[in-house]
């Protein structure tokens, strides 16, 4: 898939729509369309990394990036003392639909365990 057919590029870039909760040089942080928590901001990077082994190789430092931002906005939104939760997918059985890195964020009710 070329960059400009990835819809998490094309948000990136600000050429296709979303409710955007942060937003730096390397990173954009938005809603998900299809909220699995109260709270559940999607963080990725600007730059199209198909996975996170690609996203390491190419620049180890987006990872944790990734997950400053993602301390920012759980305080944010408030869920920062009450608990939330940070989920990379990796692959189609771990549920990758959107095959660019991404952080999902969820908070706002008691999550339970195991996920999946």
């Amino acid at each position: 898939m070329s960059n400009s057919e990835c819809v998490f590029c094309r948000i990136g870039a600000r050429k296709l729509h979303a409710m955007v909760v942060h937003e730096d040089d390397d990173l954009i942080a938005f809603r998900d369309i299809n909220p699995q928590a109260p709270i559940h901001v999607l963080i990725i990077p600007k730059k199209h990394y198909p996975s996170l082994y690609d996203a390491h190789r190419e620049d180890p430092g987006i990872l944790g990036k990734l997950n400053a931002a993602a301390l920012q906005i759980a305080e944010k939104e408030r869920v920062a003392s009450r608990g939330f939760r940070l989920v990379f997918n990796h692959g189609d059985e771990a549920g990758q639909t959107v095959h660019h890195v991404h952080l999902h964020l969820l908070g706002g009710r008691a999550l339970r365990w195991p996920p999946g």
